[in-house]
């Protein structure tokens, strides 16, 4: 079968197109034959090498996967049913989706809803299913569309478009944040009321700027998510589920302390199946499907490895679906 193979071997890190057999995949309890799976920027980490994403060699990279149950030894499953893959490791410690079969383990696995095909499912991947639970951890704080505007950061990526489509659909006000002006009138399709630059945002600023908005969505984190906070309203909530600047937090207490803020960090990796099924399912009520055609770019698995190193520079829009069979 077709996969793309990470390879470390007298540490010379390398990702090649390759075949491999069934017997190279991990153990595991469920076989499934790949449909879909996508790019995300982990997976572009992983495929470059330009960070230690990949902890287990060789392997296959490919976070999210999407797809038909071939054998099945869990309870959960039987052949013939339609699943989805999302995180849990898969892609960094055990071989992922971006091979035509996957080996996994069934607890990792939720049923595909009925409302997508294999291929939504992949256009949505861990960016949409992650988006969906940022902006559940909004609603948890009681931020509602009549507190105010919301920020997305990282508006033009996966995480930012999904957030963008499914806040403006539940009748949020959204403010989108982004570097690249020319994509103004794709956020607007989304649902975004006004665009602001990211510089705006990306350098050190105030411990406590002007009070803007009900709430966010950050996807970028360091200096963009320490102005986030600075500009919340009293009692506003940001979700937090990246790092595209940087890891690191140069931020002051005063918006805690003084404003009430919470900083509210959402993991996609490790959530539990409880919340992973309660996001699909809301997936499949709130999110707009005309909006999917639009944030997804389809190429087939032999142009993964230069769309990851695209994924990386910062000239990709929305998300891409790998077509692992064509």
């Amino acid at each position: 079968m077709k996969a793309i193979l990470i390879t470390k071997e007298d540490d010379i890190y390398a990702a090649n197109l390759t075949d491999i057999s069934e017997g190279q995949l991990p153990e595991g309890g469920v076989t499934v034959k790949v449909d879909y799976s996508t790019l995300n920027y982990k997976d572009g980490l992983a495929i470059t090498g330009k960070a230690p994403v990949v902890r287990k060699f060789p392997l296959v990279p490919g976070i999210d996967l999407a797809g038909t149950v071939e054998s099945s030894d869990h309870a959960g499953y039987k052949t013939g049913d339609k699943v989805i893959l999302n995180g849990w490791g898969v892609g960094e410690i055990h071989s992922g989706g971006l091979a035509q079969k996957a080996r996994l383990n069934g607890d990792w696995l939720v049923p595909l809803p009925d409302t997508f095909t294999t291929k939504q499912a992949m256009a949505i991947g861990t960016a949409g299913y992650t988006a969906m639970l940022c902006v559940m951890a909004l609603e948890q704080q009681g931020v509602t569309p009549d507190k105010g505007d919301i920020l997305v950061t990282g508006a033009v990526g996966g995480v930012g478009s999904f957030a963008i489509s499914i806040l403006a659909k539940l009748g949020y006000n959204v403010i989108a944040s982004t570097g690249r002006a020319a994509e103004s009138d794709y956020l607007k399709s989304l649902g975004a009321s006004s665009i602001i630059d990211r510089s705006e945002l990306s350098e050190p600023g105030r411990p406590l700027a002007k009070e803007r908005w009900a709430g966010a969505i950050d996807t970028v984190g360091s200096h963009t998510l320490a102005n986030v906070c600075a500009g919340l309203k009293y009692g506003g909530t940001v979700a937090a589920c990246g790092l595209a600047q940087g890891m690191d937090l140069p931020a002051s207490v005063a918006p805690f302390i003084l404003r009430g803020v919470i900083l509210h960090g959402v993991d996609s990796v490790q959530c539990p199946r409880e919340k992973r099924l309660q996001a699909w399912q809301r997936l499949a009520s709130d999110l707009d499907l005309s909006h999917i055609d639009l944030i997804t770019t389809e190429i087939p698995l032999s142009e993964a490895i230069p769309t990851a190193k695209a994924l990386l520079d910062g000239t990709v829009k929305g998300r891409i679906v790998v077509n692992v069979n064509a």
